[in-house]
């Protein structure tokens, strides 16, 4: 299991739900959510395989910023 942090810009519980959805369409084993209480408004995704750049091109495609953190 593969566990990968990105920083966003996502502001809004709504949103946060579209993107969990929009990823989960693509990736329905993937673990996700969001923390919206931290400064770097974290999403997190744990799964098999998971390659951190898919994560980041369906969030920038969905009009948000979206940055893998080391």
């Amino acid at each position: 299991m593969v566990v990968e942090v990105f920083k966003t810009n996502v502001q809004k519980e709504a949103d946060t739900n579209y993107i969990i959805a929009v990823i989960q369409t693509q990736f329905p084993d993937y673990k996700i959510n969001f923390d919206l209480e931290d400064c770097d408004k974290i999403l997190r995704v744990e799964g098999i395989d998971l390659e951190p750049k898919n994560i980041i091109d369906y969030v920038n495609c969905l009009g948000y910023t979206c940055i893998k953190l080391e």
